[in-house]
């Protein structure tokens, strides 16, 4: 069974742009799939069938086609993908059902980030550097490179 999360917009898309370029019947049997007039995605104004162009655009994103028998089963979900996608489908015993439409979000203030506190009694401390080779030196005050 295929998982459709992968699946953007674009890839949908793609999907739709082919099955326009081939023509419904052939698109349908290059990918293997039967007609069907129950589960629908649509595009501006033309009805497509979800399970071929579903199956594509699984393709398009994963490059693997999702056949007949991974939608088996799963076109509800695959449904839902394309109505978060923005897409408008039909469903069996039901008419259209629109893609949800998202309130916007008000913006969120945050608090201005605390500065760090700096202690004024105690200057940042400078490591010692070596005069000749300028290689920080270590705790002993020697110079590993030059000693």
């Amino acid at each position: 069974m295929a998982t459709f999360s992968s699946v953007a917009r674009q890839h949908v898309l793609q999907a739709i742009e082919e099955y326009d370029r081939r023509g419904g019947d052939d698109f349908l049997a290059v990918y293997g799939f039967v007609p069907q007039a129950e589960w629908t995605v649509q595009h501006e104004g033309r009805d497509y069938d979800l399970p071929a162009v579903v199956g594509v655009a699984h393709r398009f994103a994963t490059g693997r086609l999702a056949t007949p028998d991974d939608l088996n089963g799963s076109l509800s979900s695959a449904a839902a993908i394309l109505r978060k996608r923005g897409f408008d489908v039909t469903q069996p015993g039901g008419g259209p059902v629109a893609a949800p439409v998202r309130a916007a979000r008000a913006p969120q203030r945050r608090a201005p980030a605390a500065k760090p506190r700096r202690s004024s009694a105690e200057p940042e401390r400078v490591a010692p550097v070596c005069p000749t080779c300028h290689m920080t030196l270590a705790g002993t005050g020697n110079c590993d490179y030059c000693a």
